[in-house]
């Protein structure tokens, strides 16, 4: 019976609930803003959830997934992502007579395949998981209908992703015809070199790498980022992210880790050339969203440097980056989405001239964020990459951390671009601010300061880190 017991997948249904509730309150009440707040109360209460089920591990439905430290440290992640992307889209969809009761529910339903992801210990889990976040944000990235470029993008997303999907159920069958297995465990007991695992297994890393947008899977990155709203762009660029990597290290890491040897050089090589290509991209980018869309390339590439080093100290990092990222890159896409001129649904680096004159306080949150991206101390995101880069050292992939740190410098010249056109040139196109966004103002603000608040505190949430791994790595 406790096999069968739903509890562990509690947050799970907390969100589904707030999902089905939004939907409901949608129909009821004429000040559309309250949907935000509810699905919020959901979030939070999941948020309760997670934290009470970290404290007693386990398993549900046959061995299929599983309620532990590292599924509770991916549900926050997932979760922290979920309430910014709810909070930044508020005054948005208000701006822009969008339906609120969709765009919420949509989004609490992507959260549940995200978190999902976290909990499989099963790789048709996996699948579904991903196919429920992938269907919720298909919808999402068109949901601008009015913009032909919103349709691409969804339209973009969806084939590509097909596409991914078929790679990543090739890839399941033949680890099952190599293994007898699909649970995570079977596979570790009865992996072997016979070509029909490893072949699965290659399969496999194509479809994770085109979820976390890895080169050469990278390609439909920048066009869906740029097509599809803003705020679903911050919310996909971490969450899809997150729960890409969560059942990407748990299978590699904690299933296969015995067969490193194998995947392991794959994984170095893949790292060090999604940094490259994603930092040159960038170099050359004049909108603000394609130059996130590449630098989010750059970023898988650090993140998978600690997978590439499949040791405690890089699990760790990669938890501990993950976690950072949401604040940094969500608080980004706020500032974006503060810039975006009605309709356009994108932003010129020439329309941040002289924004620290104008709008003080809404520039120097966007330092902290072009700060923290590039890796400057002693905020966050220079914790994370020494943490990963550390962890390359004691793998002996000293060749892979220096890549990093060169990757690193390069991309200090597109994020302080924009803190130097923010700061030294003079007042260009006025920037399409509301004075109202007091919501958007209090995000961006809360994401800077928790920025800045890891950057100085880090070894809090690295020893939180370092707790959640053991249930990977045993």
């Amino acid at each position: 019976m406790s096999d069968l017991s739903i509890t562990p997948l509690l947050p799970e249904i907390i969100l589904l609930a707030a999902a089905i509730a939004v939907l409901i309150v949608d129909t009821v009440v004429g000040d559309k803003r309250w949907l935000t707040w509810v699905g919020l109360a959901g979030v939070a209460l999941a948020g309760g959830a997670t934290y009470w089920l970290a404290q007693q591990p386990a398993q549900t439905f046959q061995g299929m997934a599983i309620s532990d430290a590292y599924t509770a440290f991916f549900r926050l992640v997932v979760l922290a992502a979920t309430a910014l992307g709810l909070l930044v889209a508020m005054n948005w969809l208000d701006a822009h007579g969008e339906q609120q009761g969709e765009y919420n529910g949509l989004l609490l339903l992507a959260a549940i395949g995200m978190t999902l992801m976290a909990a499989s210990i099963h790789l048709m889990v996996v699948f579904v998981a991903l196919e429920v976040l992938s269907l919720s944000l298909y919808i999402l990235a068109g949901f601008e209908r009015e913009r032909v470029t919103s349709g691409e993008a969804a339209l973009k997303y969806l084939l590509l992703g097909a596409f991914s999907t078929a790679f990543f159920l090739y890839g399941v069958a033949l680890v099952y015809a190599g293994t007898g297995a699909l649970d995570f465990e079977g596979i570790a007991r009865n992996a072997s070199a016979s070509p029909l695992f490893l072949l699965g297994m290659a399969l496999l890393i194509v479809g994770f790498g085109f979820k976390v947008a890895a080169v050469p899977f990278h390609m439909w990155t920048p066009d869906v980022y740029q097509g599809a709203p803003t705020p679903i762009t911050a919310f996909m660029s971490v969450g899809t992210k997150a729960a890409a990597f969560a059942a990407f290290l748990r299978l590699f890491v904690g299933a296969l880790g015995m067969e490193k040897a194998t995947w392991g050089p794959v994984i170095a090589v893949l790292a060090a050339l999604t940094m490259t290509v994603g930092n040159l991209a960038a170099l050359r980018q004049l909108s603000l969203k394609r130059m996130l869309a590449y630098s989010s390339i750059a970023h898988a590439g650090y993140v998978l440097v600690g997978l590439a080093a499949a040791n405690e100290s890089g699990i760790a990092a990669v938890l501990f980056y993950l976690f950072v990222y949401a604040f940094m890159n969500i608080g980004a896409f706020a500032v974006v989405i503060a810039m975006e001129r009605q309709g356009e649904g994108d932003v010129q680096a020439s329309q941040m001239r002289g924004l620290a004159r104008t709008h003080p306080w809404l520039a120097a949150a966007m330092a902290v964020f072009m700060f923290g991206l590039t890796g400057v101390p002693p905020l966050a995101g220079f914790f994370g990459k020494l943490y990963l880069f550390q962890a390359a050292v004691e793998a002996n992939l000293t060749w892979l951390a220096i890549v990093g740190v060169i990757n690193s410098a390069l991309s200090a010249y597109y994020y302080l671009r924009v803190t130097v056109t923010m700061y030294m040139a003079d007042e260009g196109v006025v920037p399409a601010v509301a004075g109202r966004r007091i919501v958007l103002a209090l995000t961006t603000g809360l994401a800077a300061l928790l920025v800045l608040a890891i950057g100085l505190f880090p070894g809090i949430w690295l020893a939180l880190a370092q707790h959640s791994i053991h249930a990977v790595l045993g």
